[in-house]
């Protein structure tokens, strides 16, 4: 699994979508119709990407996942898809489901009982720390790392740390959307990287 060439597909609302593994540029507009684009929130300076219209819409919703599948087959076949908690769920859970294979939650700190393995890391604020329960990877299982928004890469990346040492193999990362100019790609330098549509942050 590969970047891939990019194909411009027009403007929607101001943000530029990119088509990329095989969502196709009708498709990927489509999305980002339904992505709501939400101005200073949670804290100014920010936009959010309320993804609730997507999730929504059975059929555009469908793409995404079949599209997702697709870069998971190109990966050379998966044993488990992670989702990063909270949207990365929303994403993974059906993914894992169209490709018939099993599905781990990456959790926020708290949320899994003992024994948990944990990877803190650096936000720009402070420091978060994610979980998954230990024993949960059979070793040498290849994973797919999933999650909505590639940002900053700081999540994905504790992410797939997270993943590695519960004893997985981390075959690629996937998202719903990049946001272009955050740096999140290059934090994960070295690691196959494919998103469905890029955005202008």
């Amino acid at each position: 699994m590969t970047d891939q060439h990019h194909t411009p597909t027009g403007e929607v609302d101001g943000l530029r979508a990119v088509g990329l593994a095989g969502l196709g540029a009708q498709r990927a507009s489509r999305v980002l119709e339904l992505v709501r684009a939400v101005p200073d929130y949670p804290g100014p300076g920010i936009t959010f990407r309320d993804i609730t219209g997507l999730l929504a819409d059975g059929e555009a919703f469908g793409h995404v996942v079949e599209a997702l599948g697709d870069v998971a087959r190109a990966a050379g076949g998966i044993d488990l898809v992670a989702g990063m908690e909270a949207r990365g769920f929303l994403v993974g859970a059906p993914l894992a489901t169209h490709l018939g294979v099993g599905f781990v939650p990456l959790r926020k700190a708290g949320k899994l009982p003992p024994p948990t393995d944990a990877v803190t890391y650096d936000l720009e604020y402070g420091t978060a720390t994610i979980e998954l329960r230990s024993g949960t990877l059979p070793t040498g299982a290849r994973v797919l790392v999933v999650d909505d928004v590639l940002a900053t890469g700081g999540t994905a990346a504790a992410g797939a740390e997270l993943v590695e040492r519960g004893g997985g193999v981390v075959v690629g990362l996937a998202f719903l959307m990049e946001l272009e100019g955050l740096g999140g790609r290059e934090r994960l330098a070295g690691r196959d990287v494919t998103t469905l549509v890029h955005v202008e942050s």
